[in-house]
């Protein structure tokens, strides 16, 4: 991510101020603009005003929830940043509601800078205004050509099918970042399509043994139970 010119402008809506400090200044010495918020009313009074590329919520607030914030901003705005939750809790039924309540990703405190600044840097890239418009990408020893449909990988063709490539491109394009299966099918089959979702599994299934998205190569291509799927580089 460049952040050549105009700094990125993050809005981060925590109540805890300790926690709240060491992450600001990450964010700070990654150069990018900061407001921070400690009720929702505070971020709800400046929001109709700014304009931010991400916001960071604290799921629990002194005044409202973190979700009820957003369902604010998406009665005032047609166009949301992407955005992630800071939650403390790591139950399974809280996690699938920080999704169901229409996060771009979540965070599980206590999290370490490296986690947060890549799970930042991936929804920026994700959201960057040239992302569409790329068509061939280069992943280490992977490269997709989305206009010619055509796939290497270490330099021998792999044949894909159009979803799978479609899929593959996505996924690739959005290192780091939890994508649900709704979302994949809106993005690569189109949202009036009659998928049922164990077609997108199928087809991830398929690209881990075509394109080698295993820790043996570099990859880790999670399946998160109930929410989506991840794709990582493997340390």
């Amino acid at each position: 991510m460049s952040n050549v010119g105009k700094k990125q402008k993050i809005a981060f809506l925590e109540d805890d101020l300790a926690y709240a400090e060491a992450i600001l200044e990450w964010l700070i010495e990654a150069n990018f603009e900061v407001d921070h918020f400690v009720t929702g009313l505070d971020f709800l009074r400046k929001f109709p005003n700014s304009q931010y590329d991400l916001c960071i919520f604290d799921w629990t607030l002194p005044d409202m929830d973190g979700p009820d914030v957003m369902v604010s901003i998406k009665l005032r705005s047609n166009k949301l940043p992407p955005i992630i939750f800071l939650t403390g809790k790591s139950e399974e039924d809280d996690i699938v509601r920080v999704i169901e309540s229409g996060a771009d990703d979540y965070i599980v405190k206590p999290a370490s800078r490296q986690m947060i600044m890549a799970r930042i840097n991936a929804l920026l890239r994700r959201s960057a205004p040239d992302f569409a418009e790329a068509t061939v990408g280069e992943f280490g020893g992977l490269k997709i050509d989305t206009k010619q449909r055509h796939v290497l990988l270490e330099g021998e063709e792999v044949k894909l099918t159009d979803k799978e490539l479609d899929l593959a491109w996505y996924f690739l394009k959005n290192i780091g970042v939890l994508l649900s299966r709704t979302h994949l099918m809106q993005v690569v089959w189109g949202s009036t399509a009659d998928i049922e979702t164990r077609k997108v599994d199928v087809h991830v299934s398929h690209l881990r043994t075509k394109l080698k998205l295993t820790p043996e190569f570099g990859w880790k291509l999670s399946s998160i139970y109930q929410q989506g799927y991840r794709l990582e580089r493997a340390e």
